[in-house]
C-alpha cells in the first residue's frame, strides 16, 4: 500500500499536480474518454483542484471547466488549458447552481470526487456518500446536455446497485469503475454513465 501511495503521490506532484486523486480520472479517460477536445466540464468536490487541472488539460482552450467545493480553491490554470472557475459553496444552494449557470447552461461532462468527513462507522459513512452521490446526479440531471457523462465516487456498501441503477436509467450505459489508482483498502469506486438522456 505504501509503495502504491508514494508513487501516485510523487508521480503528482512531479506532473504539477496537487493531490494523487487526478489518476483517478485519469484512468478513467484513458479508458473510456469521458472528456472530449472543447468540452464544458462541471467539477463538483473539486479540492485541492487536480481534476480541475487535468480536465482543463484534457478539454483544451476551446473548453470551459467549472469548480465547486466548500473549501476555497486556488488553481491557475497554464498555457494551453481551458479557463477553469474555482467557485467557493454547496452544491445544495440554489444561489450556487445559478452561479454556475452563469458561466455555461450546459456541460458536457459532471465529474465528483465528493467525500463525506468520515467518522469511522462504515454504515454512516457509506450513506453519507451515498447521499452525496444522489445530489451529484441531480445536479447532472440539471446541467448535462443529451449524451452527456457522469462520473461520481461513491463508497461501497448496500443500496449502492440501486444507485447504479439509477445512473443505468438515465444513461446508455453505466458501469462501476475501481482505478488502480485508488489505495487497495480503499472502500471507494466511481460510477460512470454516458450518454445522458440517449
Amino acid at each position: 500500500m505504501k509503495e502504491v501511495q508514494d508513487f501516485y503521490f510523487k508521480k503528482a506532484k512531479k506532473e504539477g499536480y496537487p493531490a494523487r486523486s487526478v489518476y483517478k480520472l485519469e484512468e478513467a479517460q484513458q479508458k473510456y474518454r469521458l472528456l472530449k477536445k472543447g468540452g464544458r466540464v462541471l467539477d463538483l468536490g473539486c479540492h485541492p483542484g487536480s481534476w480541475s487541472l487535468y480536465a482543463a488539460k484534457t478539454v483544451g482552450t476551446q473548453g470551459l471547466v467549472v469548480s465547486l467545493d466548500l473549501q476555497p480553491t486556488k488553481g491557475g490554470g497554464k498555457k494551453g488549458m481551458a479557463p477553469i472557475h474555482w467557485l467557493h459553496g454547496d452544491i445544495t444552494d440554489e444561489e450556487m447552481l445559478a452561479r454556475v449557470r452563469a458561466f455555461a447552461p450546459a456541460f458536457d461532462a459532471v465529474v465528483s470526487d465528493m467525500a463525506p468527513r468520515t467518522t469511522g462507522n462504515k454504515w454512516a459513512d457509506q450513506q453519507q456518500s451515498l447521499a452525496l452521490a444522489r445530489r451529484s446526479l441531480a445536479v447532472a440531471e440539471q446541467f448535462l446536455v443529451a449524451g452527456g457523462v457522469f462520473y461520481c465516487k461513491v463508497f461501497q456498501g448496500e443500496d449502492v446497485d440501486a444507485f447504479v441503477a439509477e445512473v443505468r436509467a438515465r444513461f446508455q450505459t453505466a458501469r462501476v469503475v475501481k482505478p488502480k489508482s485508488s489505495r487497495p483498502e480503499s472502500r471507494e469506486v466511481f460510477v460512470l454513465g454516458m450518454g445522458y438522456g440517449v
